[in-house]
């Protein structure tokens, strides 16, 4: 064989191995339960991960889920003895820079009002001002410290809930760990947060339809308001037209604001946050929801790093939307 038909046929070789590594590439999904709701990852791949991204998300449901009574934050919150891991260091940090940007709106130890109202694991208080005022006393991000390693409370009654923000970091650990096994094509969603890179099946970018929250007397309306055309980002919402019940024909919304440990009472009815983090953008989402449409909008414009989808009503009831300059650019669609 003559000395130029070895290269030839190495190149014919590494072709035809990278043509068979194709072959056997396809878009797999993956469902289960974490943190208390579901999840599904649906990414491009030679082989499964799923035993991957399983541990990858026990790994943050050990650490910060309060459905999980054995994880970290759970031992915490009964003051018992431990000493957290990376990951709950990580989220503690990014949880206490969040609430020291939006004012406190986005708040970490708002968990013992958001059970008094009757939104959280126990049943609810017969809720007084005098009640709301002794909550009040050991609520606030300023109360908890991470030192040397360790959590200090300033009074022992205050629990940790990173239910606002554990949904995103566990979106972005799935992404880190998909990108690791060299996967860039992939959709990460948990519990309604998400995570998108690369192309869908089609070849196609990503297309996220954001709800129409609105709201009857007999049900939900699940219309789509947007549609988002996303790559290489991660978006979350939050809105308070699910999770609700009246009480002396007064409507009761789970988003309590922990700067006043009541419910917040504004016109925002959903927020969508566009970020390249989606532990940012869940915590963000919630914290609109707190603050509120005129509030919220004066956060965007001091924060232009931050992309929002608005959907809010007026004084008839009807039902509108805002958004940030740079968001035009993700959408696909209004109805």
């Amino acid at each position: 064989m003559k000395k130029w038909h070895y290269p030839f046929l190495a190149f014919l070789l590494i072709g035809t191995i990278l043509i068979l590594s194709e072959k056997r590439s396809k878009y797999r999904t993956d469902v289960g339960e974490i943190f208390g709701t579901k999840y599904k990852i649906t990414y491009y791949h030679s082989t499964t991960l799923h035993n991957k991204i399983q541990k990858r998300l026990y790994q943050v449901d050990n650490s910060l889920s309060m459905f999980n009574d054995s994880s970290i934050v759970s031992i915490i919150n009964r003051n018992g003895k431990i000493r957290p891991d990376s990951m709950f260091t990580q989220v503690f940090s990014l949880a206490k820079s969040i609430s020291t940007l939006t004012d406190g709106a986005f708040d970490i130890t708002v968990a013992p009002l958001v059970n008094a109202w009757g939104f959280g694991f126990e049943e609810a208080c017969n809720i007084t001002p005098d009640v709301i005022d002794s909550i009040m006393s050991f609520v606030g991000y300023e109360l908890v410290e991470l030192l040397d390693g360790e959590i200090v409370k300033s009074d022992p009654r205050i629990t940790l809930d990173f239910s606002a923000i554990a949904k995103g970091f566990g979106v972005d650990m799935t992404a880190s760990l998909l990108e690791d096994e060299g996967v860039y094509n992939y959709m990460v969603e948990i519990g309604g947060e998400i995570a998108l890179k690369g192309v869908n099946a089609k070849g196609e970018t990503w297309k996220i339809g954001i709800n129409t929250p609105e709201i009857d007397s007999i049900e939900i309306n699940n219309g789509l308001q947007a549609i988002m055309t996303l790559s290489d980002k991660c978006m979350a919402t939050s809105g308070n037209y699910r999770n609700y019940y009246y009480k002396d024909g007064r409507k009761i919304a789970h988003t309590i604001d922990p700067r006043t440990g009541y419910p917040a009472e504004q016109n925002l009815l959903s927020a969508t946050v566009i970020t390249s983090n989606c532990a940012i953008a869940d915590a963000y989402a919630t914290a609109m929801m707190v603050m509120g449409l005129e509030e919220a909008l004066s956060f965007l414009q001091k924060h232009q790093e931050v992309d929002a989808y608005l959907i809010y009503s007026d004084s008839l009831g009807n039902i509108l939307t805002t958004f940030t300059p740079n968001t035009q650019s993700y959408l696909f669609e209004e109805f």
